[in-house]
């Protein structure tokens, strides 16, 4: 029933293996990558089978997971019992790691179950073999998101703080001021490479950055001038958001684009 299958790249000293799993028009994917002796997000448990060659390919000195989510934590037990190396993550979220993964049957399909790990402390500074590293707190997207940024290449890992310009549809965790917020934030930095644990490779990734904000921005400024004139959340995502997405039915309204209106209603309402 889920077709599953795996892509490798390599682009600027990083190696990348993307992961897809299909079910009839869904298609979701995970992506995970390798750089000078360090692995960034460990896909999910579903798709193992599929990454552990890449892994093996590499001499790895310790995993570093952007945030909880099962596609980015899903074999972390594997690196933990099979390869012996530390497992970084926000401490925020090190007790959720230590239970085994809870989360919608529609997430549990797709990405199988996390097992459960012992993570350590995301550091908010490191060094690999031949770089130095800076750790950002960049929450919207999950409340313990980090963008792990390679100060000596220039190059951002941003996790899921990315994904796509035009963001559609969130869940109903994710806050669109927070995530606004933290793009402000992580723009802050040198880089110009990004590196999106959806989108893969981003050329000129800064600007993809800077244009996600832009679009956020004018959503928020839209979402609140309806709302000053009375319309409710419902008028104003028919009037912003007119497309029903296929994951909006899968996830039974997990993921909607009326999340990213009451987020930034809720938002203004309590400031």
């Amino acid at each position: 029933m889920f077709k599953k299958r795996i892509n490798e790249q390599f682009r600027n000293n990083v190696h990348i293996a993307e992961g897809n799993v299909t079910f009839h028009q869904i298609q979701l994917n995970t992506i995970s990558f390798a750089t000078d002796g360090i692995i960034i997000d460990a896909a999910a448990a579903s798709v193992k089978s599929l990454f552990t060659p890449f892994w093996e390919k590499h001499k790895v000195d310790g995993l570093y997971c952007t945030h909880i989510h099962e596609d980015h934590t899903g074999c972390a037990s594997w690196f933990e019992k099979e390869k012996g190396v530390p497992i970084f993550l926000n401490d925020r979220s090190g007790s959720e790691a230590r239970r085994k993964g809870s989360y919608p049957l529609y997430r549990r399909l797709y990405w199988g179950t996390r097992l459960s790990f012992n993570p350590i402390s995301m550091p908010e500074s490191f060094e690999s073999r031949t770089s130095k590293w800076r750790s950002i707190h960049t929450p919207g997207h999950s409340y313990d998101h980090m963008s792990l940024l390679n100060e000596s290449t220039g190059q951002l890992f941003s996790g899921d703080l990315y994904v796509q310009t035009k963001t559609k549809v969130v869940m109903k965790s994710e806050s669109i001021p927070t995530i606004i917020d933290s793009l402000k934030k992580v723009l802050q930095f040198d880089f110009d490479d990004v590196f999106c644990s959806h989108a893969g490779y981003l050329p000129r990734g800064r600007t993809q950055l800077l244009n996600k904000l832009q679009y956020l921005q004018e959503i928020q400024e839209s979402v609140l001038t309806l709302h000053k004139q009375g319309l409710t959340a419902k008028d104003i995502q028919r009037r912003l958001f007119s497309r029903t997405y296929p994951i909006t039915f899968f996830s039974y309204g997990q993921w909607d684009s009326k999340h990213i209106i009451t987020s930034i209603l809720t938002e203004a309402s309590s400031s």
